[in-house]
């Protein structure tokens, strides 16, 4: 009785009876075929109906809205940041020359002293000695140099000959004399220097100025 029992159990847990080979097999075959796929399920569950043309130029459509829409934006975008660029550029230069003129204020300041000043020639000159220094200053604080070129060889991409003659004391081709100084801002020439440039002696005449 306990040993039928036992099987009963066995056959109750595992689902096949003992007694029965027949219904063992049966009921294998009915779990293989419940886990076994069905070929004619999986595929059709994989494929798909082929869209129609209709389908195929809405998602065209779709499509070309969404490239046009990203093109309007980043069009958008590059247009924000050249006027942001623009606007950068003309803020820091008139920075810039602002800054200068604040600077030449104080000289401005000085030569309205100097020409309602009450008192002599002697006044008004030290007023202007003032202000002339003060200029020269204010161009070398921001790297502006004067070119003064006397005695020196004469180079024509910094000056420019007004006058040629023979100068006692002075070798061909050196500046006697400077009628304007120039200037140079880094390794820009503002302006050339006026000079005049000596030039060697003509040899006289041996034949007694025939």
């Amino acid at each position: 009785m306990r040993r039928r029992l036992e099987k009963e159990s066995e056959v109750e847990g595992t689902g096949v009876p003992n007694d029965d080979p027949s219904a063992g097999e049966d009921q294998g075959s009915a779990i293989l075929e419940e886990t076994s796929p069905t070929p004619a399920r999986g595929l059709e569950a994989v494929q798909e109906p082929p869209s129609s043309p209709e389908d195929q130029l809405e998602a065209l459509r779709a499509e070309h809205e969404i490239l046009q829409n990203t093109l309007l934006h980043r069009r958008a975008d590059f247009e924000n940041y050249r006027r942001r660029v623009e606007r950068d550029r003309s803020t820091a230069s008139q920075e810039a020359l602002a800054g200068i003129f604040e600077e030449l204020l104080g000289t401005v300041d000085n030569l309205e002293r100097a020409l309602s000043a009450g008192g002599g020639e002697t006044e008004f000159r030290e007023g202007v000695e003032l202000t002339h220094r003060e200029l020269i200053g204010l161009f070398e604080s921001h790297g502006v140099v004067a070119v003064d070129p006397v005695g020196q060889r004469f180079d024509p991409a910094t000056q420019q000959a007004l006058i040629h003659e023979p100068v006692p004391g002075l070798g061909d081709g050196e500046v006697a004399e400077v009628f304007r100084k120039g200037y140079s801002f880094g390794e820009r020439l503002l302006r050339p220097a006026l000079v005049k440039v000596a030039k060697g002696e003509e040899p006289e005449d041996g034949n007694g100025g025939g």
